[in-house]
């Protein structure tokens, strides 16, 4: 099997790419990556390095806009009207898409309110005697104990609201009682 194989003649033949690396190795002397970055590729563009660049591009060169005849082509009234109803317009539409702001009024709740001239604060009468250390305050809940489902039962209409140990006593407990709790 080794006779098979041919004994290689150069490195050449082993290494084609290094080769022709070597041949064009004179030509590259191209600086490092970051430089070329930094100062742009040289002699990409243009072989002459001292050239300029062109202020007129193929689209300028090949598109010139057309000169005028040189003489009036619309007369001077009809120039002026043109102009009066363009600005006409102009002043219709901006008026429409710009209304003017309104006066703006700096009077807080307070001042439109309760300071208003001619106003005498009067303090109603009383009709009943209120204590507020011994009287129950009227609340959403005391108003409305009998629509609420799941509460333990009033036992005293008069008495507030108050901690209760009732709905955790078994009904054995609460039938052998001869009085209700006290609500104190």
């Amino acid at each position: 099997m080794l006779s098979s194989v041919e004994p290689f003649k150069s490195y050449t033949d082993l290494f084609p790419g290094m080769v022709a690396q070597r041949a064009v190795a004179a030509l590259d002397n191209e600086e490092t990556k970051t430089h070329n970055q930094r100062h742009g590729h040289k002699g990409i563009l243009t072989m002459d390095l001292e050239s300029k660049m062109e202020n007129v591009t193929t689209v300028k060169a090949a598109f010139v806009p057309p000169k005028s005849p040189g003489v009036r082509l619309q007369g001077i009234r009809s120039e002026l009207l043109e102009k009066r109803i363009a600005q006409m317009i102009s002043d219709k539409v901006h008026a429409e898409l710009n209304p003017p702001t309104r006066k703006t009024v700096f009077c807080s709740t307070t001042q439109k309110d309760f300071c208003v001239e001619g106003y005498v604060p009067l303090t109603p009468e009383t009709t009943q005697v209120h204590d507020y250390k011994s009287d129950e305050a009227v609340t959403f809940w005391s108003e409305n104990y009998q629509k609420i489902q799941g509460v333990t039962a009033v036992q005293n209409l008069n008495a507030p609201f108050r901690k209760s140990a009732l709905f955790s006593t078994t009904i054995g407990e609460r039938l052998d009682e001869i009085e209700p709790p006290p609500d104190n």
